[in-house]
């Protein structure tokens, strides 16, 4: 018999959350035990806070981020209910908090402010004045087992708070506690209403030492009794829920108590206002600023492989490697073996590795199966498609025959090439789970003649690509080569962004991961110095030309335009010989691949659901 009563949506059960802004001043590890103390059913936070003068760039503290992040890893290492280390940058380190905490729908912020933080009353006043979440300020280090606790209690949200956490800690941590209630010998209208409520719930909690304090100096009563006791819990007060700073009493104790002070806030309170330097014409400078002191990466953080690997089988996710390649005989062998030894071989990071041949004449697939490693042509891979020439082809078609979560791909040709060039980009995906693409960075020597110039590559990048994304993307103007062939990503994101075939899919791939998923999603991560053989500058001419095609394409297709379709793809090449010079026309056309889960095969072999193809060309 059936009915007509809606079903009701399932109730789903979030678990509560602690933020811990934690200070680089600050030399003593963020408070998670407290934290767990206070509420042992809670997934902990760790915001790490750089703060940056107002007159200074923000990209300036990515140092002390790179710094900060791994103190912040080796002080947490092992500690459980961690669900998220972070790290910004701010001009405004109360706005950080408030705005993340808005953000991530946090349960209460756990501050504890390091002694000689010259920021220190100004932090707290904006948190008491703009708390989105519960607020708790901690002074002093109490302790976590079998202390003795005061809750004073006062009219108020802040002191029904004060009780709540009071009692977790006789739970958790095994504390005797006691109340107290000033009260003046004349109260003030409404707040006897206010204390009897109290007085009820009192009355249900016999574990409580209920003390009714009548004093017409309460205050300095109160902080006489803090002596007893190992820590105060103490609403910061206020009659009003925007009064910004403790009030005379939560003061007193922060200042004279000698035992540690628990100042409480009852949250839910409209975040501040964006500050004046975030808004208009600099918004985006500030933006990428900060971007790049958060979201840059040395690989040095992630050269202990059997932590990354512990990671690894923590999450449950598999990493593939494939290596593009055409005519690269002379590196590819000493590349496969370097990488294969380190990271498939002694420490199995990796759980496959492939080539991925453009037909090379030369014998890179017989040297890459000596090797040990699968080869495929890409020519022959998804024949139904057809083939076009380029690397981007290649790239796109290794999301058919690699299995992992993770796809990263390095070039063949690096001579230096170390382990740090993959676990440099495995790194960041396996610490950052909101990350979605990663691209690596290098000093990139040029080689002229017998001589090196240490920093005279990337001439594309500089002359070409970075002035297109300044000019149309500038969002993506941090990236330091957006060129750079070593990059990857989840196959989650991966599969859902169109392929330029040749040239033009690094900054492809970068805009449509920017206008998918966000600067957010997106790091980068210092593999310190690649040494490659350079191409003659003909052959970098091509390559601009065909990059310029991929920014129009990504233009034409958000503004509705149709450049492209009118733009010249051959271009002329100056030749010189010893008879002079002559022109020679050359078909530069750069294509796009839709998104590889628009192909019903791909569709099938990774059970993914069907989704409408792309227009591409």
């Amino acid at each position: 018999m059936g009915s007509n009563r809606k079903r009701l949506p399932k109730r789903t059960l979030r678990r509560r959350r602690i933020l811990l802004p934690y200070f680089d001043e600050d030399p003593s590890p963020p408070p998670v035990a407290l934290a767990r103390a206070l509420d042992d059913k809670c997934g902990i936070i760790v915001l790490g806070l750089v703060h940056v003068p107002g007159d200074h760039s923000l990209s300036e503290a990515t140092g002390k981020i790179q710094t900060l992040r791994t103190r912040l890893r080796g002080m947490l290492r092992g500690q459980p209910g961690i669900l998220r280390l972070e790290q910004h940058a701010s001009h405004n380190p109360e706005f950080e908090i408030a705005a993340y905490a808005a953000e991530h729908d946090i349960d209460l912020i756990l501050l504890r402010l390091p002694e000689g933080l010259t920021r220190a009353q100004a932090i707290l006043r904006s948190l008491l004045s703009h708390t989105p979440s519960n607020l708790a300020v901690i002074s002093g280090e109490p302790p976590l087992e079998g202390g003795r606790g005061l809750v004073v209690l006062r009219a108020g949200r802040d002191s029904e708070l004060a009780l709540r956490l009071g009692l977790s800690l006789t739970r958790t941590a095994g504390y005797e506690l006691a109340s107290l209630r000033p009260m003046q010998v004349s109260p003030a209208h409404g707040e006897d209403e206010a204390i009897e409520g109290l007085e009820q719930v009192l009355e249900h909690l016999p574990e409580i030492q209920d003390e009714i304090l009548l004093s017409d100096d309460p205050n300095r009563t109160i902080l006489e009794h803090t002596k007893d006791f190992d820590l105060v819990v103490v609403g910061a007060g206020g009659r009003r829920p925007a009064d910004a700073t403790p009030d005379a009493l939560a003061d007193l104790l922060l200042s004279g108590s000698d035992c540690p002070v628990l100042i409480v806030r009852s949250g839910r309170q409209p975040i501040p206002e964006l500050p004046a330097e975030l808004a208009g014409v600099e918004a985006i400078s500030i933006l990428v600023d900060k971007w790049f002191a958060e979201n840059t990466f040395h690989s040095g953080e992630f050269e202990n492989l059997e932590r990354l690997l512990h990671r690894k089988e923590e999450q449950g996710i598999t990493i593939s490697l494939a290596l593009p390649a055409l005519n690269e005989e002379q590196t590819v062998g000493n590349v496969i073996s370097t990488i294969k030894r380190a990271l498939l071989d002694e420490v199995p990071l990796l759980d496959e590795m492939v080539l991925i041949d453009s037909n090379s004449t030369d014998r890179t697939r017989e040297i890459a199966r000596e090797c040990g490693i699968d080869v495929y042509i890409h020519q022959e891979i998804l024949p139904e498609y057809g083939s076009l020439q380029g690397k981007g082809e290649a790239l796109w078609k290794s999301l058919f025959v690699t299995r992992g979560d993770i796809v990263l791909w390095i070039d063949t040709d690096i001579v230096n090439i170390h382990p740090r060039f993959v676990y440099g980009l495995i790194g960041p995906l396996l610490h950052r789970p909101d990350l979605m693409f990663i691209k690596g960075f290098y000093l990139r020597p040029l080689r002229v003649g017998k001589a090196i110039q240490a920093g005279g590559g990337g001439r594309v990048t500089e002359l070409t690509a970075r002035p297109l994304l300044n000019l149309f993307y500038p969002a993506l103007s941090g990236f330091v080569q957006p060129l750079s062939g070593e990059y990857g990503g989840r196959r989650e994101a991966l599969e859902k962004l169109p392929f330029s075939t040749g040239y033009g899919v690094e900054t492809g791939l970068l805009i449509d991961m920017l206008e998918t998923f966000g600067l957010d999603a997106i790091a980068q991560v210092d593999l310190i110095r690649r040494v490659h053989h350079n191409q003659p500058l003909t052959a970098l001419s091509k390559m601009s030309f065909a990059i310029i095609q991929t920014v129009i394409r990504k233009l034409d297709r958000r503004y509705g335009l149709q450049l492209l379709r009118d733009v010249n793809r051959a271009m002329k090449v100056i030749r010189q010989e010893a008879s002079g010079f002559f022109i020679e026309v050359e078909e530069v056309a750069e294509r796009e691949r839709p998104p590889m889960i628009t192909l019903p095969e791909y569709r099938l072999l990774f059970h993914r659901e069907a989704r409408e193809p792309a227009p591409h060309d």
